[in-house]
């Protein structure tokens, strides 16, 4: 027959042995001694947690990211969207994500959902899409103030997908095109007008010395020659076209005109 105390002291080397709890790195245990809450997390590393006088819940406390769903959202614009989020939350204070509140995750979830919905509804639909940082700071700004309660930091938020309607995809499409088309011709105005000043400014150059025509003739003439072609290209000045026009008129206006009978 086994003696009593060596049953004794075998009993209470296997409740120590199981009062013995290992946390990692980054988890932290949330004692609750007798139903009442104790001053401090413990870990990482060996903790005793004497049952059922204790009561522990691990806490971690590693960066998570949580998905918000996607939500039906009207713009101010009166646009209708389906727009969903990521959220980079973790735990600052342990004691209070266990004692604040029952689901710190779940409880996170829903007030981003309803201030997702609130405040994209106050903006407008090129806003939320030009301007998406800052609306990722204002979403970061008041979901960190409701979560500051309870030992959770919202690190950051992350406005994930934008669903547009099939018709305002096709209205953007028509106002793109629209865009690049302006552009488009205003770049070929403005060539045009750049070549224009050149041609000016060539043909100031040209009239102060005239010489210089003669050499762009001689220069064409080099530059058509080299084609080997059979045509003859004989240069003529515009000039001779208004000095014989002039010469024509004044030839007839010295004619004698004929008496009348």
């Amino acid at each position: 027959m086994i003696p009593i105390p060596v049953i004794v002291a075998t009993i209470v080397v296997l409740y120590v042995l199981s009062s013995i709890k290992i946390l990692r790195e980054y988890e932290r245990g949330v004692i609750f001694r007798l139903g009442r809450l104790l001053p401090y997390a413990k870990g990482p590393g060996i903790i005793l947690v004497f049952a059922p006088v204790d009561r522990m819940v691990r806490i971690s406390l590693r960066q998570e990211a949580l998905e918000v769903k996607p939500q039906d959202i009207i713009t101010r614009d009166n646009v209708t969207l389906k727009v969903n989020a990521v959220i980079f939350l973790r735990v600052i204070d342990p004691r209070q994500a266990v004692v604040e509140v029952s689901d710190y995750l779940n409880q996170t979830s829903q007030f981003a959902q309803t201030t997702l919905r609130s405040v994209l509804g106050e903006a407008e639909l090129d806003e939320l899409l030009a301007h998406r940082e800052k609306i990722n700071m204002r979403l970061q700004s008041i979901l960190d103030t409701h979560t500051a309660p309870w030992g959770v930091k919202v690190v950051n938020v992350e406005v994930k997908q934008v669903d547009l309607p099939e018709s305002m995809l096709r209205a953007m499409a028509k106002q793109a095109e629209a865009e690049r088309e302006k552009r488009s011709k205003i770049i070929h105005a403005e060539g045009e007008f750049s070549a224009a000043q050149r041609l000016v400014d060539a043909a100031h150059l040209l009239a102060e010395e005239p010489i210089s025509i003669q050499l762009r003739y001689l220069q064409t003439l080099t530059e058509i020659g080299v084609e080997k072609n059979t045509t003859l290209v004989f240069p003529v000045p515009v000039d001779i076209f208004s000095r014989i026009t002039k010469t024509s008129e004044k030839s007839e206006a010295r004619a004698p005109v004929p008496a009348k009978l």
